[in-house]
């Protein structure tokens, strides 16, 4: 649609000369004394912070771990790719080797994450002793919050109706088709 491309007042004066709009009250004002116009950056520089090299370098190591979107901050507490790279460069300024802040880091992850493991081992073993259900787990792996998630929207295909009419639709087509090829045998 090139007749479109343009500014507000550019475009005006083509749909009032191709009689496609009357012409408003404010396009002469407008035309005297037009709106400023800035002018646009040929190339969108991507921002990049400075943890961003070992959020990818976390990302080749635990790939598991790539659900947890490194740049969204959803809470308090931000995900374990943004810790790892920001701890790298805590250990870069005081003046650790590359190589040793990401092993520490590493370090540091893998013992947290165990840690969290054993910490909802112990919860769930006292609530046992307890005769109480088990408290759900509060650091699930990224792919189980998903599906559980999408859990109720696969769960409604089989309960919603309008989803049963459109099955039922489908199965009736399939079916129509079946035996117009077999000549309406049905096999």
């Amino acid at each position: 649609m090139a007749f479109m491309k343009g500014d507000l007042l550019t475009r005006t004066r083509k749909l009032v000369k191709g009689l496609a709009k009357a012409e408003p009250i404010w396009l002469k004002s407008m035309e005297q004394v037009p709106p400023p116009t800035f002018p646009r950056a040929n190339e969108i520089k991507r921002i990049t912070l400075p943890e961003d090299v070992y959020i990818k370098k976390f990302f080749n190591k635990y790939p598991e771990s790539k659900s947890e979107d490194a740049i969204k901050f959803r809470g308090f507490e931000p995900p374990p790719a943004r810790v790892f790279g920001q701890r790298v460069l805590q250990l870069k300024e005081v003046g650790v080797s590359e190589e040793d802040a990401i092993t520490v880091a590493e370090t540091e992850y893998r013992l947290e994450k165990k840690a969290k493991k054993k910490a909802y081992v112990r919860l769930k073993q006292i609530a046992k002793l307890q005769g109480k259900r088990p408290p759900p787990n509060p650091y699930p792996s990224t792919i189980n919050e998903i599906q559980a998630e999408e859990r109720k929207f696969v769960r409604d295909r089989f309960f919603d109706p309008g989803v049963r009419r459109i099955l039922e639709r489908l199965k009736a087509e399939v079916a129509a088709d079946v035996r117009a090829r077999t000549g309406g045998t049905g096999i």
